[in-house]
This record gives structure tokens, C-alpha cells and sequence, in this order.
């Protein structure tokens, strides 16, 4: 068991360091709907198609943990090392959201068409045009990359909403997951920084009651939101990116910022 649990922590730490390009990373709870006083494990983890690979806790690596009930927020503080990242007691009723953020990261592209395949992949049509723009070299450059995620869990009644948390990116449900009428889609908004995300793609994977997992796509409007058909019983996690130059200074020549939103469907 100490082997398998040093492995786990292993992984989690390449899997933050060198992310396999293209992949999402999202935190889910182990339940969607708790009573309160429940204890709630949720996973933090990195992989394709709504599926991949717990990563631990190491504060180092995040700049911002926190819990956010209906009226209080306040800085998750956990164990060194732990999987499931995150464990949280419900302590009262409502609709609680855990923020978590991560430090950039940096990642080199040997070839242009890693990072071609990558933008293909996203959406990011503009990006090779203002590249060349930039007189930037097409092989063994640096993007630095950090991730934003959101989850929400419905506590007891699981009254409230989601609200914008002033992420550098975030995904923002406009409307609570358990007050949807059968047939009503999700709206969201996309954020960068409290501000809109027009034009913006959006991935979406739709995980049903026997575990198999839909993916399709919607895009942000010039409000930067979009309406997510959803389903009762169902899972989802939402996967957004964009990509700005990196500050001056920086070996980076790209900062690549992803926002994941995870809720589910009574």
C-alpha cells in the first residue's frame, strides 16, 4: 500500500510538471448531492474524455484553494500528499463550490506541429497567424500553462448559485443544476479575469448513469455565454482555453489559461 500510495504521488507530480498535451484537468466529487454533516472526497485529476489519473495535494502547486458556501468562503487547508486531493465536511445546506487554481507551469514544444495539433484541437485559429506576427521561432519554444476549476455540490436543499469568483479564467453557471426544468440547457458564461470571453469554444463531456462519456462542442456568444443541453441523471464537465502572449521577460513566448467546470443533474 505505501508503494502504491508513493506512486500515486509520483504521477500526480509528473502529471502537474509535464501535462500530455492537450489533456483536461478537473476536480469531481465522489457525490454530486450530500446531506449535511457529510464528508465529501473529491478527486483532483488529469486525463481525456471525463476519465484519467488522481493527482495529491501539494499547496505549493496551487495559488488558490477555497470553499464557498452560499454565504461564507474560506481556504481549503489539506494534507500533503492526499488522495483524493480534496476532502470537505458539508456543513451546511446550500450550493457549495470548491475553486482551485494552479501555479503556471511550463511546457516546451519541440515542434510546430505538437503545438499546431494543440491549437487545431481548441479552436485557437488566430494563434498561428499572430505567431508568425511575432517572428517567433517554430521549434523548441516554451508556453507557460495554469489551470482553474470549479465544482459544484449540492448540500441538503442545494439552494444557491454559482457566482463569478474572480478566476483568471472561470467557467460560471448561470443557473443552479438542480433548479433546471427537464428539457432546459445549462447557460454558462466564460470569464477571463470577471470579464466576458466572446468567440470562445467550449468542450463538453456528458458522463451518463452507465459510465459512458459524449463529447461535443458549443461556443461563447459576444456576452461570452452559451447554453449547454444537459440531461437528468447526468455528469458533466465543461473544458474551456485561451492563450495570450506571455509577459515580457518571460522564456514563455505563450500564457495558456484552462477553466473546467464539473456539476451534475439530479
Amino acid at each position: 500500500m505505501r508503494l502504491r500510495s508513493l506512486s500515486l504521488v509520483l504521477c500526480s507530480l509528473a502529471c502537474l510538471g509535464q501535462p500530455v498535451f492537450g489533456h483536461e484537468s478537473w476536480v469531481e466529487p465522489l457525490k454530486y448531492q450530500v446531506e449535511s454533516g457529510d464528508t465529501v472526497a473529491i478527486h483532483m485529476r488529469n486525463g481525456e474524455m471525463f476519465a484519467g489519473s488522481d493527482l495529491a495535494f501539494f499547496d505549493h502547486q496551487l495559488t488558490r484553494a477555497e470553499l464557498a458556501g452560499t454565504d461564507t468562503t474560506f481556504p481549503y487547508e489539506g494534507r500533503m500528499g492526499d488522495i483524493p486531493a480534496f476532502t470537505v465536511q458539508a456543513a451546511s445546506q446550500g450550493l457549495m463550490t470548491l475553486i482551485v487554481e494552479t501555479e503556471p507551469a511550463e511546457v516546451k514544444y519541440k515542434t510546430w506541429e505538437e503545438f499546431e495539433k494543440f491549437l487545431i484541437e481548441k479552436d485557437l485559429s488566430q494563434i498561428p497567424a499572430m505567431h508568425a506576427g511575432r517572428g517567433l521561432p517554430k521549434q523548441d519554444f516554451w508556453e507557460t500553462y495554469s489551470r482553474h476549476s470549479k465544482t459544484l455540490i449540492s448540500v441538503g436543499h442545494g439552494e444557491g448559485s454559482d457566482t463569478v469568483r474572480g478566476m483568471d479564467i472561470e467557467l460560471v453557471a448561470l443557473s443552479n443544476p438542480n433548479g433546471l426544468e427537464n428539457g432546459a440547457g445549462m447557460p454558462v458564461q466564460l470569464n477571463a479575469q470577471s470579464a466576458p470571453v466572446p468567440g470562445t469554444q467550449i468542450e463538453v463531456f456528458e458522463k451518463a448513469p452507465d459510465k459512458t462519456v459524449t463529447r461535443f462542442k458549443v461556443r461563447t456568444g459576444q456576452d461570452g455565454r452559451s447554453i449547454v443541453p444537459v440531461q437528468p441523471k447526468h455528469q458533466y464537465l465543461l473544458n474551456a482555453v485561451i492563450i495570450r502572449p506571455a509577459d515580457a521577460g518571460e522564456r514563455a513566448v505563450w500564457r495558456t489559461l484552462w477553466a473546467s467546470l464539473t456539476f451534475a443533474l439530479p
